[in-house]
């Protein structure tokens, strides 16, 4: 079970080093789980021009290489453009492609060229099926280690839903990924900027766990309602040990059915 957790953007030093800490202790308390830090340089498609976007790659990639040095932590961030795939992946452990470049072909492409693991962001716009046309280009690219990332479907304007049956489905041709904290997310609700409703956060956890995936992915903040980016949908660092309790007992329940339940009933009892 992948854990990838962090602030939504890399804000200052002192933001990324007091969830790292608290990432890099937690991974001792839970030693089943594969933690990964996760916060992005850039992030370059907020609502508004007025919006904070990081302190861009050559800083960014500077802290992320003093979290792996000083927590001993995994980490993953965000490239928009194919030529931040190379000097990225001389720093992070895993690339991963934003929801809203899912389909960008040279994108993912170079992201899979790269060698290291790649998770691609479900789009809220394509259906669950679909992404194995991102499985095929990622293979393409050579990619041996990859995973898509649920994390809600549009319904309707500024609102999100998840379709739990996409974890089933896509489970069948990739490694699937729950994103919690974004998939609460209300794109756009506050006018210039997304809003979102973090109170659902654990409940969707609790959900996709019990159906199964192969990951959890959640944006982690001090202080979510002082964070520059996501900070209504994104969890409080103080909930982070519930929510790994919480998916460490709901696996743990789960693995003791059976771990290929059929899909369809059998034939002979199908009405």
């Amino acid at each position: 079970m992948l854990i990838i957790a962090g602030p939504c953007v890399i804000e200052n030093e002192d933001v990324v080093f007091r969830v790292a800490e608290e990432l890099s202790r937690l991974s001792l308390e839970f030693p089943e789980f594969d933690f990964y830090f996760k916060s992005s340089f850039d992030k370059a498609n907020r609502s508004s021009i007025r919006s904070f976007r990081g302190p861009g790659l050559e800083e960014g990639l500077k802290v992320l290489e003093k979290v792996k040095k000083e927590f001993g932590l995994k980490t993953t961030t965000d490239v928009h453009e194919t030529w931040q795939v190379e000097p990225t992946a001389q720093v992070v452990d895993m690339l991963q492609v934003p929801a809203f470049l899912s389909r960008q072909t040279d994108l993912v492409l170079a992201c899979a060229k790269s060698g290291k693991p790649v998770n691609v962001k479900k789009g809220q716009f394509m259906a669950p099926w679909d992404a194995k046309n991102v499985v095929e280009k990622l293979k393409a690219g050579g990619a041996v280690d990859y995973y898509i990332t649920e994390r809600g479907v549009s319904f309707g304007y500024n609102n999100l839903v998840v379709d739990f049956r996409s974890l089933v489905i896509m489970s069948q041709f990739t490694k699937v990924i729950f994103d919690a904290t974004h998939s609460v997310q209300l794109p756009g609700g506050g006018g210039d900027r997304s809003s979102g409703q973090r109170e659902f956060v654990l409940p969707l956890i609790r959900a996709a766990v019990a159906v199964g995936c192969d990951g959890i992915f959640m944006e982690v903040h001090p202080d979510p309602d002082k964070a520059l980016s996501d900070g209504p949908n994104m969890l409080p660092l103080k909930d982070l040990r519930k929510a790994l309790e919480t998916i460490r007992v709901i696996k743990d329940a789960v693995s003791t059915l059976s771990s290929e339940p059929p899909l369809l009933p059998p034939k002979d009892t199908a009405h």
